[in-house]
């Protein structure tokens, strides 16, 4: 270790110490003494440089997602930071470990408005607003513990985005080295037993409990499975939660399938979830419905206040549950088994959404990654594509954003080099990123692009050919020949206009191992809406 070092190198060395291996980005002026000590780490931080801030933002995002490590990017202080704050969107959304790395103008300038270059009114107070917590480091001495504190603050309790900032001058300073510091996870809350007691309570004098996750509990699988297993309760989630029961598990329902049995529910547990499903989406409570909420977010308890409340990580509050349960359950398999069958054939008349799923389902490998995008197919993804591993389904929440998918997807290849990831997105939130081809060109991500071509903003055409009267504004896409694009970029590319050619076309980019996109050509406005699964009708309603 050398006597003295600059702020760069602390930050870059606070990366390593914390366990990060790869940082996402775009150098710049600001950030040049940072971006230095980059290269001077390169054997251990890979750099991975995007063509967008945006990009470098949902690449992070993906490989924090996708793996549950951090997920770091560095971008340029103003602009840079603005185009990155879909991404911090999203990750706060979605309860994302991202770090982003960025500058500021000179020291004695900040707050004087003087016009410098990038200068952006009181950045620190815009990143505060999109992470969990950002700070500045105004001298070297402050490099360690800031970078600790932020590494803390994203991991604790309910995860998500954190942001530091070093004024120009500040990156290049040097100080003296120092030993890293670990920003240690803080221990979650403490159990309280009379909140156990109260639920067991509820769990004993329910019928037909129905169990809700979401991404907060995508480390307690095991966990949760053991309390569905002993309640004989099936276990559904909307978008971050699938997986945590895998599909093809006897008590594991799509939410459609979940819809059908809510109608007779007495009893919802949620887990890890915001339960936005049955209070946003299906609107519509059971009688007498009793709730429990386990969240180790204790603003959750407030904001959507349950029957009883846990506060509490997930895996642990299960568990204690089902210590206090006693014995279990009769089976009820083929009970539930009514369920499934009738939702699979409910949805099957999505057309040609399903159809196109289930050929991608059946050529992923088992262990490979599904990255939707707010399309057509992404929304049907979410009630009809199996998945079998919490992780493996990547969605951007509550978001619902264009531009996430196939950046995301880069992402998610990069934390999981030896499986395989498809990204799935529509025409419009395909042009958002297109750019990163190059990135996925340049640095050999091989993720296969599926990119469905209806030359629309389908969901905005189909609400104003309903709704509107056909009075069509900006919802018509004319898109360059995809096939031809990715090629340009250096993408072996494809185009197929059905399921039997997407199937045999994916089989062979799968194998390529390199970056590849295959266009399918789909009729405008031919899709069947998804939005009947998506927000049901009560049963008052018909």
């Amino acid at each position: 270790m050398s006597e003295v070092e600059t702020t760069g190198q602390k930050i870059a060395r606070s990366l390593i110490a914390n366990g990060v291996d790869t940082v996402f980005g775009i150098p710049g002026a600001h950030m040049y003494d940072f971006n230095d000590a980059l290269y001077e780490n390169r054997h251990k931080l890979r750099f991975i440089h995007t063509r967008h801030e945006q990009g470098a933002g949902y690449m992070a995002y993906g490989y924090a997602k996708s793996s549950g490590k951090p997920g770091v990017f560095t971008v340029v202080p103003g602009p840079g930071v603005l185009n990155a704050g879909a991404a911090l969107c999203t990750a706060y959304g979605a309860n994302a470990p991202v770090f982003c790395i960025t500058g500021n103008i000179m020291s004695h300038l900040i707050g004087q408005g003087r016009g410098q270059l990038h200068e952006l009114p009181d950045q620190l107070a815009t990143l505060r607003g999109l992470t969990r917590a950002s700070e500045r480091i105004a001298h070297p001495t402050d490099a360690m513990s800031v970078m600790s504190g932020l590494f803390t603050r994203m991991k604790s309790g309910r995860p998500g985005p954190v942001a530091v900032e070093a004024p120009w001058d500040v990156f290049g300073q040097k100080g003296v080295a120092e030993a890293p510091l670990i920003g240690e996870e803080a221990s979650p809350p403490l159990i309280n037993p009379a909140d156990i007691a109260a639920a067991v309570a509820l769990i004993k004098a329910a019928k037909n409990p129905l169990i809700m996750v979401g991404g907060g509990a995508v480390d307690a699988a095991e966990e949760v499975l053991a309390l569905a297993r002993a309640l004989q309760a099936p276990v559904t989630a909307h978008r971050s939660g699938k997986g945590i029961a895998p599909a093809d598990d006897p008590l594991s329902f799509d939410f459609v399938a979940g819809f059908d049995y809510w109608r007779t529910c007495d009893l919802l547990i949620g887990i890890g979830s915001r339960l936005e499903l049955q209070f946003m989406r299906w609107r519509w409570l059971p009688p007498g419905l009793k709730t429990i909420r386990i969240d180790i977010d204790p603003t959750e308890m407030v904001r959507l206040k349950p029957t009883v409340g846990i506060v509490a990580d997930a895996g642990d509050a299960a568990s204690a549950v089902l210590n206090e349960l006693g014995e279990g359950r009769a089976n009820r398999e083929s009970e539930l088994a009514s369920f499934k069958d009738r939702a699979r054939a409910a949805y099957e008349s999505v057309s040609p959404q399903v159809p196109y799923l289930d050929v991608i389902r059946k050529v992923l490998p088992r262990d490979g990654f599904f990255v939707e995008e707010v399309s057509q197919m992404g929304f049907t993804a979410r009630f009809a594509f199996p998945v079998y591993a919490p992780r493996q389904y990547v969605t951007c929440g509550y978001q619902d954003n264009l531009g996430f998918g196939y950046n995301t997807a880069l992402g998610v290849k990069v934390a999981n080099p030896d499986k395989c990831v498809i990204s799935v997105s529509g025409d419009g939130g395909f042009m958002f990123g297109v750019q990163e081809l190059a990135t996925a060109v340049q640095h050999n991500i091989a993720v296969v692009a599926i990119v469905f071509n209806n030359s629309s903003y389908g969901n905005v055409l189909r609400d104003q050919r309903q709704n509107y009267q056909g009075r069509y504004i900006g919802s018509d896409l004319k898109n360059p020949d995809f096939s031809t694009l990715a090629e340009s970029f250096g993408v072996r590319a494809w185009k197929v206009s059905s399921p039997e050619q997407l199937k045999t076309t994916l089989e062979k980019a799968i194998e390529i191992d390199a970056p590849t996109l295959i266009e399918v050509v789909v009729e405008k406005g031919s899709e069947t809406s998804p939005w009947p699964f998506i927000h049901p009708a009560a049963p008052s309603e018909g």
